[in-house]
């Protein structure tokens, strides 16, 4: 029995676990506001018995599951619940193949490189009109009030290349350092390049020297929307790209904790990816904050901070807690001098990637993140912060409260722009 068999076989009789205590249902985010999600155990381990290849497909309410994992952070028998569905909705697209809208919001990277650019404006400003929107909603069904990220005009790749060529000098006069990796993931790149600049600034203060290796998209869109042979090659990608690195001892640092997420442990479960390769690289993978927290840990992070005086709300997300990892980002910034986090225990912000922009789920997102939104409102701020940055665009919709990734307040209080 191969590797992959084994994940396989594992995955599937981890519902023999299942002591159908409810414990998921009642953490759901999404059962709790819709009567069309009848809960994770429901469609989890008590559907999967079921499933047999000669079977029909799944009930179809499997496919109002959000994948925000907290059936399984609060399984008390470690039943592989959100693998269990993400899998069951890959049957459906297997089946009945992949909408059109699907196939086109998994793809993050290709979307990225049609508006990114010149004509970044023009794209962001066609996108902001109603007419627009309601077409778009009409002819693809992603919800003409989903929150949609603004363009940047330059990639974040494109920043790191000049700057780059600009410190070579410098560079050879600092050989030394050590280094690190930095998966910046699509977002970044293509939406908000601010992040990448952020996390360079702090990774150099700690005396690494960042490198920008080839690298594509996760796959989470894809694995989400169930497109699991497309994601297959793009996680096999990403493995082939960052093993040199890894081979030679040089850690993975991502920004986005579903990216990083995803590497670690999400697209090797759920896809049955496994063996020796596949297993070093998600060994050598870390969230940005829970790097810098293992900095702390030992005595080596820079804490040459200014003061920043000011109170935030803080919103750890569904992809961050699966880390199990705890809060670092809480952790690092109770470091800075006159900065207090007050932490959201909301659930969820209701977006889990792609779900929240299709019509028929936008509501169900909303309902889900109502919570978060009244408590970001409620702290008086002006500004929020979030890890993942679909969750921070559903924060700005929900709240019309500015976020940013916390990685971008430690940037400031190392006296970075």
């Amino acid at each position: 029995m191969g590797a992959g068999d084994f994940i396989e076989r594992s995955l599937t009789q981890s519902l023999d676990h299942c002591i159908k205590c409810n414990i998921c249902t009642t953490v759901c985010p999404v059962a709790a506001v819709a009567d069309l999600f009848p809960g994770p155990k429901y469609v989890g381990p008590q559907a999967q018995r079921f499933r047999r290849a000669d079977q029909p497909v799944p009930d179809v309410s499997v496919d109002y599951c959000s994948g925000c994992r907290a059936c399984n952070m609060a399984c008390p028998t470690g039943v592989h619940i959100a693998e269990l569905n993400a899998r069951a909705r890959a049957q459906i697209v297997a089946e009945q193949g992949l909408p059109l809208r699907n196939r086109l919001i998994a793809r993050s990277e290709l979307i990225g490189r049609l508006g990114n650019g010149p004509h970044a404006p023009i794209a962001n400003w066609a996108l902001r009109q109603p007419l627009m929107r309601r077409t778009v909603e009409y002819a693809l069904g992603i919800a003409r009030e989903a929150p949609l990220p603004a363009f940047s005009a330059s990639t974040f790749r494109a920043w790191f290349r000049r700057r780059e060529r600009q410190m070579q000098p410098a560079r050879r006069a600092t050989q030394s350092r050590r280094q690190v990796v930095y998966f910046h993931g699509c977002a970044t790149n293509y939406y908000e390049p601010h992040v990448g600049k952020a996390a360079v600034a702090a990774l150099e203060r700690n005396g690494f020297e960042v490198i920008l290796a080839k690298q594509n998209c996760c796959g989470l869109p894809l694995i989400s929307n169930g497109d699991f042979a497309t994601a297959r090659r793009y996680h096999e990608a990403n493995v082939r790209k960052l093993l040199p690195y890894v081979r030679q001892g040089i850690p993975i640092v991502g920004t986005s904790t579903s990216c990083t997420l995803t590497l670690k442990e999400e697209a090797p479960a759920i896809l049955g990816l496994d063996g020796p390769d596949v297993r070093l690289v998600s060994a050598h993978v870390y969230d940005i904050f829970e790097f810098l927290c293992e900095l702390a840990d030992r005595g080596e992070l820079n804490t040459d901070f200014r003061p920043v005086e000011c109170m935030l709300p803080y919103h750890p997300p569904c992809q961050l807690r699966a880390h199990r990892i705890g809060l670092p980002a809480v952790d690092v910034l109770a470091l800075v001098p006159g900065l207090r986090l007050v932490e959201s225990h909301a659930d969820c912000c209701g977006i889990a990637g792609t779900y929240g922009l299709k019509r028929e789920k936008y509501q169900i997102g909303m309902d889900v993140g109502a919570q978060l939104f009244a408590f970001i409102r409620d702290s008086g701020s002006d500004l929020a912060l979030c890890d993942s940055e679909t969750c921070r665009w559903q924060i700005t919709h929900g709240s019309d409260v500015a976020t940013q990734h916390p990685i971008e307040i430690l940037a400031e209080a190392y006296g970075e722009e």
